[in-house]
């Protein structure tokens, strides 16, 4: 078994119950659910929004590939209403983050070091988010 750690955001709808939701289809398709953090309200991150973020951290006991892993977080965010990653803003000419009924990212799997261009593992901009490292810290009890 593999130890990946996610990180879950949600600042669209019932954005609690999004996370609850993801966490259950977490554990549904990817694996164990060994430990979660608390849920943690933010202000965006990269770009204006008037909607603040709920974010939280779990640490699953999987058997998938980070491949798997990456591939069933995209699926788990299309089935919940995420269209894309970023949307296209025409005032700067340049592709931004968007409002999301939920985000979840690949921050760690076991040791593994990936460098793909859709696939970087340890994620490679969580030190610079606390709304990352705090839920991270409590998952990996760390506090």
């Amino acid at each position: 078994m593999h130890t990946v750690y996610l990180s879950l955001g949600s600042n669209e709808g019932r954005r609690e119950r999004n996370l609850r939701r993801a966490i259950k289809k977490i554990g549904e398709l990817i694996g164990t659910v060994e430990r979660q953090s608390a849920f943690l309200v933010t202000e965006p991150w990269g770009y204006e929004s008037d909607h603040k973020y709920v974010n939280a951290c779990v640490k699953v006991l999987t058997d998938r590939s980070p491949r798997e892993v990456l591939e069933l977080t995209q699926k788990i965010e299309r089935q919940m209403g995420r269209k894309k990653k970023t949307v296209f803003d025409a005032d700067s000419g340049t592709f931004a983050y968007a409002d999301r009924p939920i985000d979840i990212d690949i921050l760690l799997y076991d040791e593994l070091t990936v460098d793909e261009p859709d696939l970087q593992i340890p994620h490679p901009r969580m030190a610079e988010r606390d709304f990352v490292m705090i839920p991270l810290a409590e998952v990996r009890d760390e506090r």
